[in-house]
């Protein structure tokens, strides 16, 4: 996908700043439309059905947690990225749960939220599998579920970008910067943090299947073993 072909939906009720980014995600090539609340966002999403949307949280009529919240409830493939001050813990996992891609907090330079964005997109053109069986459960990255014994569970974005590594590479260790780098774009305490919490969830929603064990190599990293 050129950056032409995608189209990012801005929301943030900072006009003065937001016409500023949308400059510069135009002069790097990208389609931007913009809305100023959350409610605006949510009947522009729903008729130009963008590839990413960059949310700002605190925002009027309807903020960006409500906002992703509705998006979430039935598209998993919409890019989602934070951009906000709100930068507590908190804030983030809330974030996170609510399966956003990125948290970017504010302020931040264009040029780091381009390398993210892009990044992003290519990930997701080289991302020809989608499909797993770990042990004698499914992982369909696509839709972020895993399924076994007829069960179906949802992971977040977070989670499914850690699991298709771990599966990518089972039985081989994957290093934790590895991991920060491909799913939060840096190695901060905060995002390794946050790494140890999400590979938590993950052993907590794969605990049915008996088979798969995610191991931890103390200061290195995690290995996904299977039969």
């Amino acid at each position: 996908m050129n950056k032409n072909e995608i189209h990012i939906l801005l929301v943030d009720d900072d006009r003065q700043n937001s016409l500023l980014l949308i400059r510069f995600l135009e002069l790097e090539g990208y389609s931007v439309t913009y809305a100023s609340d959350g409610a605006a966002a949510w009947e522009m999403y729903n008729r130009q059905h963008p590839d990413l949307i960059l949310l700002d949280v605190n925002m009027p009529v309807m903020n960006g947690f409500e906002l992703a919240q509705k998006i979430r409830e039935t598209d998993s493939e919409v890019f989602l990225f934070f951009l906000t001050d709100r930068t507590e813990k908190a804030d983030r996992l809330k974030g996170f749960h609510l399966k956003g891609n990125d948290y970017i907090p504010k302020p931040f330079y264009p040029e780091e939220l381009i390398a993210r964005i892009d990044e992003r997109f290519e990930n997701r053109k080289v991302d020809v599998q989608c499909r797993y069986m770990i042990g004698k459960t499914l992982f369909d990255s696509q839709n972020s579920t895993v399924t076994y014994d007829g069960i179906t569970r949802n992971l977040s974005a977070r989670q499914t970008d850690i699991l298709v590594l771990l599966s990518r590479s089972a039985g081989i260790l994957v290093t934790r910067d590895e991991i920060l780098n491909q799913v939060w774009g840096d190695i901060s305490y905060t995002n390794s943090m946050s790494l140890n919490v999400q590979i938590t969830y993950l052993r907590h929603i794969l605990a049915p299947d008996n088979t798969i064990n995610i191991v931890s190599v103390k200061k290195k990293g995690y290995i996904l073993q299977i039969p």
